[in-house]
């Protein structure tokens, strides 16, 4: 049964994957994802159904448009992947839970979002929030049938918290830590929250970390200079997953941090 929701859940994220790349392309365009239908960005021939199939249609393709043989970008196929690889992982991870349709809602709003921070250092309030209101919306279901509602009281405080410290922090260095950050900050620490205080410090301290190494190590790789900004959107997102898939086994040896 858990194989059958993993498969299953994994290919309705190669579906979602697909959808996304339409959020990411047009959202920060200010254009809508509703219309008009997706077409080739160089020739502006719609995409035929049996063109639109997740992954497999650009490798079919061999990468390139089928009518004015303009490549087609990477970035299409490999967020179809990840995104079903997020939802399959969720699956295993959670399993048939009430809790589970409000981490895939979280997983992909951290795939566009993430996308769009690497692309262009913004976190738009189009996403960020109905990603917010959905997952915020399914754990309020999942608290009503599990009656887990301690779990949700936890997440609103952790989301109350995370926003704050996010708050002080642009306060402090908005060069640094821009303000579509502390708009995420309460949907990480919303979910994390759910399943348990040390999730959410672990999310916390490993997005800091992560974004810490890899700043170290692009400033003194000269690819980045110092004082350019960075893709906060990004660590925080690494951070959550890492705490999502490997909170467990990390926080195995401080039991006392679960609430």
């Amino acid at each position: 049964m858990l194989a059958v929701l993993i498969v299953g859940c994994g290919m309705l994220g190669l579906v979602v994957g697909s959808f996304l790349n339409v959020v990411i392309y047009r959202v920060p365009r200010g254009e809508s994802i509703v219309t008009p239908p997706s077409a080739c960005p160089s020739c502006a021939t719609p995409i035929l159904a049996r063109d639109n199939v997740p992954v497999l249609s650009w490798l079919w393709l061999r990468g390139r448009c089928r009518h004015c043989a303009a490549p087609i970008s990477l970035q299409y196929p490999v967020v179809e992947f990840t995104t079903g690889a997020l939802f399959a992982g969720a699956a295993a991870r959670l399993g048939a839970a009430w809790d589970l349709p409000a981490f895939l809602a979280l997983a992909a709003g951290l795939v566009a979002l993430a996308w769009i921070d690497a692309q262009r250092l913004i976190l738009p309030r189009a996403v960020v929030y109905p990603t917010l209101l959905g997952v915020a919306a399914l754990l309020v279901l999942a608290a009503a049938m599990s009656h887990g509602w301690h779990h949700l009281l936890v997440g609103a405080l952790c989301a109350a918290a995370w926003g704050l410290l996010f708050f002080l922090l642009n306060l402090a260095s908005p060069r640094v830590l821009g303000f579509g950050d502390v708009r995420l900050a309460p949907v990480l620490g919303l979910a994390l929250g759910w399943l348990g205080v040390g999730d959410a410090l672990l999310g916390f301290f490993a997005a800091n970390l992560i974004g810490a190494v890899l700043g170290i190590v692009l400033i003194a790789t000269k690819a980045i200079r110092r004082d350019q900004p960075i893709p906060y959107g990004v660590f925080l997102a690494a951070g959550t997953l890492l705490a999502l898939f490997a909170g467990p086994e990390l926080l195995a040896p401080f039991h006392s941090l679960h609430v």
